[in-house]
């Protein structure tokens, strides 16, 4: 009896020793040991606009349109502009706008197929495979940015017809200089989107996400010809978005909505008093 008792306490030694050898091989594996790098914070970026420096030249409009190759009856840089007053004191108001990429997105929260979704910079992206035209999301934005194409686009450009005779028609101008359905077409844009949005989908603002995956900033911010849009990361300290919006005193459009904007006014011009 003796023995077969010495027996099983060797056995289930050797067990625990198996187990033990185990365990210390399993914690040697550097994916599970705790040396594993906590993951980086991520970017949430945003864009400040100064009101001060936009002289409503419009450059940012031209740029986006022939960056984003966007459509002729589509803006997605456009601008609120007002005249207020009576003559001879009057005031011309203007406030470019785009789409507000917010935090708390009505327009993500409502797509039936997820095809409006925030990628991991914070940017409200629309995957155009996914999109079965419902316009769900044109009736939740609270800021009018979304657009929809009910046909094919670029309309003007797919004619066949010359405007006057002896002249090339747009389709044999798009064939000369090499052009994707319109002549200025942009191949970088397809990187990330199609480069021609197709019929029956929406469309609007991505902040050039194709540049901002390079390092690059938007195209409105780069060929603003008064620096008035500045572009960076939120949760860096550092970006001189935060630190203009420390500075100034910023607005948000409809901030009542609870949407969270990420596109900042700062320093609105006033007439009557220095604006330094």
């Amino acid at each position: 009896m003796e023995k077969n008792k010495d027996k099983n306490v060797e056995k289930r030694r050797g067990f625990l020793n198996k187990a033990l050898i185990g365990t210390a091989a399993l914690f040697s594996i550097p994916a599970l040991s705790s040396t594993v790098e906590e993951k980086k914070e991520k970017r949430r970026l945003a864009m400040a606009i100064d009101l001060q420096k936009c002289t409503a030249c419009g450059a940012c409009t031209i740029a986006c349109k022939t960056e984003n190759n966007v459509q002729e009856g589509i803006l997605w840089a456009n601008k609120i502009s007002k005249t207020e007053g009576v003559f001879p004191n009057v005031r011309y108001d203007y406030l470019p706008t785009l789409c507000n990429h917010c935090e708390n997105a009505p327009c993500v929260k409502v797509c039936p197929t997820q095809a409006m979704y925030k990628n991991d910079d914070g940017i409200t992206m629309h995957d155009t495979d996914k999109c079965v035209g419902c316009r769900y999301c044109m009736v939740a934005c609270p800021y009018n940015v979304i657009s929809f194409n009910g046909e094919k686009t670029h309309k003007r450009w797919r004619d066949d017809k010359p405007i006057m005779a002896g002249t090339a028609s747009p389709i044999e101008l798009n064939t000369k200089v090499g052009g994707n359905v319109i002549p200025y077409y942009n191949p970088e844009r397809n990187e990330t989107l199609p480069g021609i949005r197709p019929k029956n989908v929406v469309e609007k603002c991505t902040l050039c996400d194709h540049l901002v995956k390079e390092g690059e900033e938007p195209r409105c911010v780069q060929r603003c010809p008064s620096k008035a849009r500045i572009f960076g990361d939120l949760n860096d300290s550092e970006s001189q978005v935060v630190k203009l919006l420390g500075k100034y005193t910023p607005f948000r459009l409809k901030e009542h909505l609870g949407t969270l904007p990420k596109v900042f006014y700062i320093r609105n011009y006033n007439p009557g008093k220095s604006n330094k």
